[in-house]
């Protein structure tokens, strides 16, 4: 018997990239990864099966558009509307990897048009800017933190806002109450940046993110009202930890950070 024409023969083979976002340095920031596609975009479910078993917080594809690239992000149980952390590892792809030359990039999303533009070794996004209102909390979000906060507000996300970087990193959160709540973020004024933060989203197979571009579309509006200024430093207080350069823009807020390649390779789906 000859094993090799035993193997089946894959329909398609993807180029597949892990990058590490928000950071300078591997095994740090958060993974995304990212499927480049050619022509047409994969059925949903497939692409869902894919981010399910990347089991990364989010998987990107990309499709040429014209000018401008498709881009759908999918965490391991669910698409979502809008992920910082893998439209960064996406652009940092084109950047380096297939050698993009203009130093900004168009990507056509559920989230309307964003960009990357590249300046010097940061890469910034331009996203919507989501600023919150104050809310009633609900059960569940006092339940799953563990601790109650100063104060509560809601844009897409919950936001629980605590006194200090100490007790957002103290928070030891029940996932299972959570998980009712899909979205939720955790921040307090830090040391040595403007603020800080954590995210949870159990509700779509994530529970703690290492590090929440779209977070900060609610974060950065709330802290540049309260700190009386534009631009901000920040850093997400995950185990693997991240640093984000932000600034609020009217409607738009700009998310700035460092990303560096993990693995390339071919998916066989």
């Amino acid at each position: 018997m000859n094993l090799l024409t035993s193997i089946p023969t894959s329909k398609r083979t993807l180029c597949y990239f892990q990058v590490d976002a928000f950071t300078s340095e591997l095994f740090k920031g958060n993974p995304a990864g990212v499927c480049l596609l050619e022509n047409e975009w994969l059925p949903d479910e497939l692409m869902q099966r894919i981010a399910f078993e990347n089991n990364q917080a989010e998987t990107a594809f990309i499709l040429p558009h014209g000018k401008n690239f498709g881009l759908r992000w999918f965490a391991p149980q669910a698409e979502i509307d809008l992920c910082g952390h893998a439209t960064l590892a996406s652009a940092f792809i084109l950047f380096t990897e297939l050698k993009w030359a203009e130093d900004q990039i168009f990507f056509d999303s559920r989230s309307g048009t964003l960009s990357v533009s590249r300046k010097g070794s940061i890469l910034e996004l331009d996203f919507p800017s989501r600023p919150p209102t104050p809310a009633e909390p609900p059960r569940e979000l006092i339940e799953g933190l563990g601790s109650a906060p100063q104060k509560i507000f809601k844009a897409r996300d919950w936001m629980a806002v605590f006194e200090n970087a100490d007790a957002v990193r103290a928070i030891k959160p029940r996932f299972d109450v959570l998980a009712r709540l899909d979205k939720v973020i955790v921040t307090a004024p830090g040391k040595d940046v403007d603020f800080v933060s954590r995210f949870f989203a159990p509700g779509i197979g994530v529970d703690e993110d290492p590090v929440t571009g779209s977070a900060h579309c609610t974060l950065i509006p709330y802290w540049a009202s309260r700190l009386g200024k534009n631009k901000l430093h920040a850093r997400q207080l995950s185990a693997r930890g991240g640093e984000l350069f932000c600034e609020l823009r009217g409607d738009r807020v700009g998310i700035g950070g460092h990303a560096i390649l993990y693995s390339s390779g071919h998916l066989h789906v």
